[in-house]
């Protein structure tokens, strides 16, 4: 049977349920971006009357402003989002247990064999019961496989339904440019405009061969995406993605010029990172660090740590070294971040090491949990590192509170 996949996407999701709070505002270009004084002044969301400005997500608030000097920029309120994503999402399971999120706004529906109906007719009243029931609009891409029913609903918007069928998805999908495919980003794209290639069409007719040879594993995957091979299955509904690191990052409230600076600052995401490890169960096989300087230019460092932890000190201190060997702070820092990765479960055997006998190491463990609960009943500020007080204009910082999860519910590289 053949497939029938929708990939439902809230148009504008935060700035439409701003308007929807707001009804003086409804009809004017409105953006929901971060705080400009602290430095995370991007647009997060626009509505449809900001996009008519040129309005981009992910521009400087400075920037939109200059397109369109009467926007009106709103703060995020993400637990509001989030009620929202739960009641769209709630509406989606009921027409099918395979339901994928990808972001807080998008998901994926298979509803195949779920109705006698055609998956434009569902599609269709998926699109209604949201903006009747919720009061926003979403867009709807129907189709075979998940790559073109995601293409489908950024196809045409807002509020409707694109269908890419077998039978028109070679006259409707492949003149669309090449960085109109999922996972086909900016820098991608331009390696594929030096070999000519422009459009999704163009991808599926390069050799395959080719492509690897440029862009190695990942040619080989978006050729299959471009000529409609993607079979990856919708998730089901209650399925949990599986964790493969936990982060935080953050744009300072200044820029960082030494390494007293960082220490600083990653102090306080190595404690949000660890309590996040502790709360999932997991531990720190290794540490990536990410720094952006003042230029925007932005690289990765990581490295194994000596033995699994979710301890902060122990992540700190890979950070910091990864940052002294990587860093020599020719220029200032903009935003750091820190990555736990090659997660293994927390209950899994520790090999010991003639550097720290394990009962420091259950002491250290055991004084981690003890702050862990201090902040649960007093809140984060209730209790920090004496360091962490010598420049308050870093440490009004609240990482774990700020760090919001968007889950990205699909990859399958191709083999």
């Amino acid at each position: 049977m053949e497939r029938t996949i929708l990939h439902v996407d809230i148009n504008g999701c935060y700035a439409s349920i701003e308007c929807l709070y707001n009804p003086d505002i409804r009809d004017k270009p409105v953006a929901v971006g971060g705080d400009v004084e602290s430095r995370h002044g991007i647009i997060l969301a626009k509505n449809e009357h900001a996009k008519k400005y040129g309005v981009k997500t992910g521009e400087a608030i400075w920037q939109a402003k200059q397109k369109c000097p009467q926007l009106i920029t709103l703060p995020p309120r993400f637990d509001l989002y989030l009620r929202f994503s739960r009641m769209a999402k709630a509406i989606l399971r009921q027409y099918s247990d395979r339901v994928e999120s990808f972001g807080m706004d998008e998901a994926w529906v298979d509803v195949t064999g779920c109705s006698e109906r055609s998956g434009y007719q569902v599609a269709d009243e998926i699109r209604r019961r949201v903006f009747s029931e919720l009061g926003v609009t979403v867009s709807v891409g129907v189709s075979f496989n998940k790559i073109f029913a995601k293409l489908g609903s950024d196809y045409k918007k807002p509020d409707a339904v694109t269908v890419f069928s077998r039978e028109n998805y070679r006259e409707r999908v492949w003149p669309l440019p090449a960085s109109a495919l999922l996972y086909v980003g900016p820098a991608t794209a331009r390696k594929l405009a030096l070999m000519g290639i422009e459009t999704i069409g163009d991808i599926a007719a390069a050799p395959v061969e080719l492509l690897e040879q440029r862009l190695g594993k990942w040619g080989c995957m978006i050729s299959s995406f471009a000529n409609g091979w993607d079979s990856t299955p919708v998730a089901l509904a209650d399925d949990k993605p599986t964790i493969k690191s936990l982060g935080n990052s953050t744009t300072t409230p200044r820029d960082l010029t030494c390494d007293m600076d960082a220490d600083i600052v990653y102090h306080m995401l190595c404690e949000s990172v660890a309590a996040r490890l502790r709360e999932q169960g997991f531990m720190a096989g290794g540490v990536q660090i990410s720094l952006r300087d003042n230029t925007l230019y932005t690289f990765e460092r990581q490295s194994p740590l000596a033995s699994p932890s979710a301890i902060a000190g122990d992540l700190h201190s890979a950070a910091m070294a990864l940052l002294r060997e990587n860093y020599n702070w020719s220029k200032p820092l903009r935003s750091i971040g820190i990555r736990a990765i090659d997660l293994v479960p927390a209950s899994s055997p520790l090999q010991t090491t003639m550097f720290e006998s394990p009962e420091r190491r259950a002491k250290r463990e055991k004084l981690e949990l003890a702050i862990d609960e201090i902040r649960r009943r007093f809140g984060r500020f209730a209790i920090s590192r004496v360091i962490t007080t010598c420049d308050s204009s870093l440490t009004n910082l609240n990482p774990k509170e700020d760090n919001v999860i968007h889950h990205v519910g699909f990859f399958k590289a191709v083999q």
